[in-house]
């Protein structure tokens, strides 16, 4: 088992603190590196109901607020959900995915995961008036 630590960055410079995930297998697919994160965050955030959800991409029916999403009203997040609106996300770059220092384009791709795998979640943030 590895640990693959996870990270959020923004094209503005921000960059969030990483978290770890415990992974079983030596390679996985972009897809379910994906779907696996989002399991996660909402599994969490489904355990507590804080109020602002952070997660990868914005639920249906929530509010952007400065450290993530707020509900408009409270209630669990369906994980599928979560996890089609990530997959619609990157397919229509609303962020890119690199392991490492190498961009993964494709989800069907099969990624190498190493003890200390970092991968980075750039989060794509629109120009003003462009």
């Amino acid at each position: 088992m590895g640990m693959v630590m996870f990270v959020d960055e923004t094209t503005s410079g921000g960059r969030g603190a990483g978290w770890g995930l415990a992974i079983d297998e030596e390679r996985l697919t972009v897809r379910e590196l994906i779907r696996r994160r989002v399991f996660q965050e909402v599994a969490e955030y489904n355990a507590d109901m804080p109020e602002v959800f952070q997660g990868l991409v914005q639920p249906e029916n929530t509010e952007r607020v400065l450290n993530g999403y707020a509900l408009r009203t409270p209630r669990r997040i369906d994980p599928e959900a979560q996890t089609e609106l990530a997959l619609g996300a990157f397919a229509g770059n609303g962020f890119l995915v690199l392991v490492g220092e190498r961009q993964v384009t494709d989800l069907d791709e099969e990624i190498e995961l190493v003890m200390g795998t970092e991968v980075t979640f750039l989060k794509l943030v629109a120009l003003v008036g462009g």
